[in-house]
């Protein structure tokens, strides 16, 4: 009996110690994993890549549970003999790097301008060098069994070859230009963001009725009045119809008066048109059009040319000269507070109501988004979006759970052409001569599935591979894990540059994984105190109570409002597997040195015997019968579960089986008499049912039952 068995499982004595044996054996590179006998899967590969987190980040629960979700599904190919590979790396986040160390220069009363961009690009590869791989350590922390020495990060001159190349594909079918559109600006950053990396909240501001004329309309953005170029309302909508197309006179503040002096009114026009972005339920049903500072208006200009252009704000977020003298140099903010007074002054305003509103923000620094006037490079969308949305549609790419399919479809039957230019300087140069801007991060992290394994050339293969053999072997990859607010970012994205590069999906089937929320049901937040770090809940309870614990709460891809008592559950769950383990070898110990009468002593310390070796002999009493009955269904339920992305439904099923089926039932029928290969052979296989779950513990145990590491067994079948 060994004497490590002799005290609770304790995963500080173990868990780091096996992680090493495991990095050590390379058994994590599908080259080293020693083939399977009678292996029906020699010649298979199962590639999965994981999401490459920022280099500014640190494990949170839902990085925690993709990534347990992920290494589910890549020990248990490697069980069954597949040649799996898991290809971790690391994201350069332009936005968020850049923001990181602008952050600890200002400590030092130091820009980056005050360095240059060489210099400064110096002290962000220090940074990365420092606190880059981070969270890649954590992820080892929690057990993921990533093919490390394949480790790539978005910034390497190789990977760097593989976004040049993709624009310059681009750029020669005539799909990337550069135009003047009004985009979402973020003065902070300063630099453009896309739709979709703007994060929105809910704000207690003000809505003001302004006379314009005949006619009232509401906004929540005065300021921007002095750039209103036209005024909407729906073809639909008969109050107006009387207006529509003519020009109407307005008085308006004098924009020309300083700011020292009493606001005066001036005579302007301004045309009415019609547009259905106008509602007619909303406010007044008139709308002011404002093309360089609202994307819905930007589009009403593309529809209606006739109609002028007017940038009043600029990259600052201040007033520009067009805001006339009054106003000029004002902050937007400012800018509101004073154009308000001064209409309240002038009797422009008919009223004013409190309003709640959600307004953009920044994803990166929670700065206001300003939407600006701006010229950019994009990127041609509409033959692409065709491609993304076939694939889906075919079949070719699954959805699980297949409801997320329909935000996918909303956003690529929508979309627009990408700006993909972003006025900061970390990151892959746009390879124009003479352009300064940097790729925005996602287009690079769109060719990330293939980028990753040495494309477009054998000369970017990883060093030490035989030339381009990764992508030969490894692509296309088999399943992506990751969250619902990246379907579009990132999702789709990779779908398109895959199909556009490699002429095939990146990837058959995509698993969103639930969100993790507070107890309460609202999003985690480290600021608020309501963050939850992983690593805590490894420090405390070990990294397979933190794996139970995410895993046991993700049921059918609902939103998962967290509860530590689940963790709990898991560590008595391990120190359960523990104790029935302990049982187990003491009876073998015992059958060992004096064999009950009939039948054959066991064979601790080699390969345990399978069923079809065990004889019916062996098989003393209807408990046998009953316990094996029971494992072969366990054993087939949970294979097809997880099969099926049921990660959570499997480990219900896992946990009932061993704990109530085994140990409740069985081992307590056994105490009497125990049938020593029966109790080792359920043992066995379910530490094999449970090593994708609970890695640590399970192979802590194993070394005690096989002649090799648990994790290159055969699963059960």
């Amino acid at each position: 009996m060994p004497s490590e068995f002799d005290k609770p499982y304790d995963p500080k004595e173990h868990e780091e110690k096996i992680y090493k044996l495991w990095e050590k054996s390379g058994f994590f590179a599908p080259e080293t994993r020693p083939p399977l006998a009678d292996n029906p899967n020699t010649n298979k590969t199962f590639t999965i890549a994981l999401p490459p987190p920022n280099i500014t980040g640190s494990l949170h629960l839902g990085h925690a549970l993709n990534a347990t979700i992920q290494d589910i599904l890549i020990r248990k190919k490697r069980m069954e003999g597949y040649a799996a590979l898991w290809i971790p790396g690391t994201d350069h986040a332009g936005i968020a790097t850049q923001n990181v160390v602008e952050k600890e220069l200002k400590k030092q009363g130091l820009s980056r301008h005050d360095l240059g961009r060489e210099k400064f690009l110096e002290k962000v590869w220090e940074w990365k060098e420092k606190y880059g791989n981070i969270i890649l350590d954590q992820l080892k922390k929690l057990g993921a069994s990533c093919d490390w020495s394949r480790t790539r990060f978005t910034m390497d001159q190789e990977y760097q070859e593989a976004v040049k190349e993709a624009f310059l594909h681009y750029q020669n079918k005539g799909w990337i230009y550069q135009g003047e559109r009004t985009i979402n600006w973020c003065a902070r950053c300063a630099t453009s963001l896309s739709d979709l990396e703007i994060e929105y909240k809910e704000e207690d501001g003000k809505f003001y009725y302004i006379k314009y004329g005949p006619l009232v309309l509401g906004t929540v953005r005065p300021e921007t009045k002095l750039g209103d170029t036209a005024l909407a309302v729906n073809p639909k909508d008969k109050r107006y119809k009387n207006h529509v197309g003519n020009e109407i006179t307005i008085q308006s503040v004098d924009s020309s008066v300083p700011r020292d002096k009493e606001p005066k009114l001036k005579n302007l026009k301004i045309k009415i048109i019609t547009d259905e972005a106008a509602d007619p339920e909303f406010g007044t049903g008139v709308i002011k059009v404002t093309p360089a500072h609202d994307l819905t208006d930007f589009e009403i200009y593309q529809r209606h040319r006739e109609i002028p252009v007017l940038k009043v704000i600029d990259e600052n977020g201040r007033m520009n000269k067009n805001a006339g003298a009054r106003y000029e140099g004002l902050k937007v903010k400012e800018a509101r507070e004073q154009i308000v007074t001064d209409m309240q002054k002038l009797e422009l305003i008919e009223k004013i109501e409190d309003y709640k509103h959600n307004i953009a923000i920044c994803y990166r620094c929670g700065s206001v988004i300003e939407p600006l006037l701006s010229k950019q490079w994009f990127l041609k969308m509409s033959k692409l979006a065709e491609v993304a949305i076939r694939d889906v549609k075919s079949g070719k790419v699954k959805f699980h759970p297949k409801r997320w399919e329909k935000i996918y479809f909303d956003w690529l039957k929508n979309i627009k052409d990408w700006c993909i230019s972003r006025q900061i300087w970390w990151g892959h140069k746009i390879p124009i001569a003479g352009v300064d801007d940097v790729l925005d991060t996602w287009f690079s992290s769109a060719l990330w599935t293939f980028a990753a394994l040495g494309w477009p050339r054998a000369s970017l293969a990883p060093k030490g591979r035989a030339t381009n053999s990764d992508l030969e072997t490894f692509y296309p990859t088999q399943v992506l894990s990751t969250a619902h607010d990246i379907i579009n970012l990132w999702v789709a994205r990779m779908i398109f540059s895959s199909e556009e590069f490699l002429k095939n999906p990146p990837f058959s089937d995509v698993i969103i994984h639930a969100t993790i929320l507070t107890k309460e049901g609202k999003r985690m937040s480290k600021s608020l105190g309501t963050g939850v770090d992983p690593m805590d809940l490894i420090k405390k309870y070990g990294a397979d109570a933190t794996r139970f614990g995410l895993v046991w709460q993700a049921m059918g891809g609902q939103d998962i409002h967290w509860a530590e008592e689940h963790v709990v559950a898991g560590k008595k769950f391990a120190n359960k597997i523990w104790n029935a383990s302990r049982f187990v070898l003491q009876n073998y110990a015992l059958a060992s040195s004096k064999p009950p009468s009939g039948k054959k002593p066991g064979f601790l310390g080699v390969s345990k015997p399978g069923f079809e070796e065990l004889g019916s002999f062996f098989l003393a009493s209807a408990a046998d019968k009953k316990i094996l009955a029971e494992l072969r269904k366990t054993k087939k339920e949970v294979t097809r579960l997880i099969d099926k992305y049921e990660f959570g439904q499997a480990l219900h099923l896992l946990y009932d089986f061993f704990w109530h089926e085994f140990c409740d039932v069985y081992l307590e029928t056994s105490k009497k008499e125990p049938s020593v290969e029966v109790l080792r052979h359920v043992l066995c296989e379910s530490l094999k049912l449970l090593h994708p779950f609970m890695p640590f513990i399970t192979e802590a145990i194993w070394k005690h039952f096989g002649a090799k590491p648990l994790i290159i067994e055969k699963w059960p079948s």
